[in-house]
Parts: C-alpha cells; structure tokens; sequence
C-alpha cells in the first residue's frame, strides 16, 4: 500500500466522534485506506450481492449481529442502515464505531445529513498527491505527476494511463450520470467533459458550455452538479470581501486530478504536454490542486481563492487558510523567470494585506530565489514543503 497522509487524520476523528465517514472521488483508495487504518475492525462491502440484500431486508439485524467496531464500505447502498447505526451508536456515545466509505458520495453525505448530523466525522481522499506519487516511485518527476495524475492503480499496476482513464470514464463517470441523472445522450457529456477541460483554470461560462455542447444551462447546471459531487472538478472562487472594489464574482473551473485532465484534453504523452498550448493551465491546475490536497490530507477545510479587479489586477492564488501563513501566488509554467509574473502581487498583496515574504511565483524553473522581493519557488520545492512551509 502506498502510505497515505490522510490515515492520522482518520485515526484522530475517530478518537473523536461515533462514526467517521471517507468520501472522495472513485478510485481514489477509500477503502484501502479505512482497512489499513483500521484493520481490527470488522468489514463488509455492499457491493457484495449477498450482503446488501441483508442490510435492505433486515438494516437492525444487519447492525446488531456485527461488532461495534465496524467498516461499511459503499454505506450508502442501504439508507436504511443509517438511522440504526444512529441508535446503536447512541447507547454507548463511544468514539469510533463504525466507518462508513463510499462512492457515491453525493447519496452518502445525504444519509449522512439525514441522520448522523454531529455524530460523524467527515474525511476527503483525493487521488494521490505529489508526494505520496513520489514515495511509490522515487524518481518521479512534477512533469511527470501532471501527466500522470495521482490515482492510485495507476503506481499499483503498470498499465498505461489512456486504458485506465477510458475505463475510469465509461466504468465510473458516464455510469453515474445515467444511473441518476438518467442521461441518455452520453455523447453530450462526453463533449461537456471535454469542454471543462478546454476552460480548466478559466471562468465558467455556463451559457457558453451550453451552446457549445448544444444543450440548454439547466442542464449544463445540472452535470456540472454532478461532476462536483463526483471530485472530477470544482469551482474555484473569487476572493470578494473588499467591498471597495468591484471584485470578478464568476468562479475558475478546475479538476482534481491533471491526469484526467490531460486525457480529456488528448495529452497522451510527456512530449505533447511539454509542447501543448494548454501547459500553462495544465500546471496552473496542478499547483491549485496540490494545495487543496495538502489541507485535506491534514484535516483543514481549503480556504482558496483568486483574485482579479475590474482594473485587471489578477493572481491566481489566494491561500487564506491558516492565520498567520495567508499567502498570493502567481503560477507560470515557464522554466525562465521574467519580472512581469510578479507585476500584480504587489498591489494584490497590498490590497489583502500579504507580508511581502508570502508573494510567490511558482514555475518550472530550476531552484529557488528571491527576485527583488518576490519569492520564486520552483514547483519540485514546492510541492515538497507542508502547508506553512512554504
């Protein structure tokens, strides 16, 4: 097993709370992470035909002949399992009863709402992060990981990354847009998949995607809606709260994973990315992603954000997470430095208040330097320190 960051996390919310629960995107190594992090816990899967059909016809029997020690994995099959799990973990008021992970995570934080509201401690795995990919391959590059992504099979099995992202796409994606949303015409949402991935790092223009997709804003809205709750991408906002100036109020759309993103977008090799028009984005992407990993993995919800004026003052990065370590970026894909990244932080950084020792360019240029004040971090460097590190 690849050793995830996350699984402290998971051990202290479940000295915390009755029910811990692991939601994220599929794949992503759930329930390879709540076994090894738990593995005196007893542990049944309702994928398992025989055993679902337990939990639907009996949920109080199902709960009361197992241990209160416990993994349910794809909880979310049996709702009814919720609200005697519920009781059951109220008799004692114990931590760490039971574990509950799943896919489909839009149906498991609703029965999760419904009934173990302040009961339940909530994890996000992501696919692997650089330095998690990196612990399984040691000579593995940033180039490399952007291309790649971070979805564990990926550094389990050497199999090549378009078979795993074709089936990952049929098997996982489109599978859940027809499961429940009830989409017929596959070949829309695979055409909007892939104009998300032309305007990753750009402002969402849903009216845009519709036309383009030839489908109407409802239901762009409406996939787009699913495609969150599924961690295939989110929105990125923008920061807004001087109200001074007229602020840009339209998010950023970006993806969880730049291996996916780099399939969508027919990157099939390093070669291509290096020489791509969409580089830029590509690590943009990467960059804003790794960051939102980095505090998951340390239980902290992300508080990102970017930042553009009506006077055309933009950086990409807004980090407002921990007191203390606020921080601006800018993100350039070049490996030569050029003053002009930096043009905007300064006023940007005035204006949040930034300490001017927390203004980064980050790039692909080789080592690390102050550029007149300016912090620029190469991205190896980068993606290596902890969160306040940098």
């Amino acid at each position: 097993m690849i050793p995830r960051s996350i699984e402290s996390q998971a051990l202290r919310l479940s000295s915390w709370f009755p029910v811990v629960s692991v939601t994220g995107p599929r794949q992503s190594g759930k329930s390879t992470l709540v076994r090894e992090a738990f593995p005196d816990y007893a542990y049944v899967n309702l994928e398992n035909p025989q055993t679902r059909q337990q939990a639907l016809s009996d949920p109080v029997g199902f709960v009361r002949a197992r241990p209160r020690r416990l993994i349910i994995d794809e909880a979310q099959i049996a709702p009814q399992l919720f609200s005697m799990i519920q009781v059951v973990s109220d008799e004692t008021n114990e931590p760490g009863q039971y574990v509950l992970s799943g896919s489909q995570n839009f149906l498991l934080l609703k029965r999760i709402t419904q009934s173990l509201a302040g009961r339940v401690g909530i994890l996000r795995l992501l696919p692997l992060s650089f330095s998690e990919a990196k612990s399984a391959e040691g000579g593995l590059t940033p180039d490399a990981f952007m291309l790649r992504g971070g979805y564990p099979r990926l550094y389990d099995v050497d199999m090549p990354q378009d078979a795993y992202f074709s089936a990952y796409l049929r098997t996982y994606v489109e599978r859940d847009v027809q499961d429940y949303l009830g989409v017929r015409d596959l070949s829309a949402y695979r055409t909007l998949l892939e104009l998300c991935a032309q305007c990753a790092g750009n402002l969402l223009n849903v009216s845009r995607l519709a036309a383009d997709a030839g489908v109407s804003r409802e239901t762009v809205n409406s996939w787009l809606s699913m495609l969150e709750s599924s961690y295939i991408v989110f929105r990125l906002r923008p920061y807004h709260a001087n109200l001074r100036k007229r602020l840009v109020k339209t998010p950023k759309l970006y993806f969880y994973d730049t291996g996916l993103l780099c399939y969508l977008l027919r990157i099939h090799t390093l070669d291509q990315l290096l020489t791509s028009p969409y580089l830029g984005m590509v690590f943009e992407n990467l960059v804003v992603e790794e960051r939102m990993k980095a505090y998951l993995n340390a239980g902290k919800e992300p508080d990102l954000y970017f930042y553009r004026d009506d006077s055309k003052v933009e950086v990409d990065l807004v980090d407002l997470t921990e007191s203390g370590h606020e921080l601006i970026a800018e993100i350039k894909s070049s490996q030569t430095y050029r003053p002009e990244f930096a043009r905007h932080l300064g006023s940007a950084g005035d204006e949040l208040g930034i300490p001017r020792d927390r203004r980064f360019v980050v790039e692909r240029a080789e080592g690390d330097f102050d550029a007149n004040g300016v912090q620029v971090k190469n991205i190896a460097s980068w993606l290596a320190l902890g969160r306040t590190e940098s």
